[in-house]
């Protein structure tokens, strides 16, 4: 009798291990969704809206002062 070819690749690794890996994400998952709860709510809707806002006007005001004052000591008179 020959053996069968098989389509299921094998797999090497030992079953146990799979279940200690799932056990350290299921203690991390809290942490997860915390995360995710806190970013859903600071993302999107009308919170969302105004966090995108305030961060572009901050940006702005960041890149405007920075090129004052680097364009005010290239320029400056002697």
């Amino acid at each position: 009798m020959q053996p069968q070819e098989s389509s299921v690749p094998y797999s090497k690794w030992d079953h146990s291990s799979q279940d200690e890996v799932s056990v350290v994400a299921v203690s991390s998952t809290e942490e997860a969704s915390r995360w995710k709860r806190v970013s859903q709510k600071l993302c999107s809707g009308t919170c969302g809206i105004a966090m995108k806002v305030l961060g572009g006007v901050a940006l702005f005001w960041v890149i405007f002062i920075l090129g004052y004052v680097t364009g005010y000591y290239v320029h400056k008179c002697k």
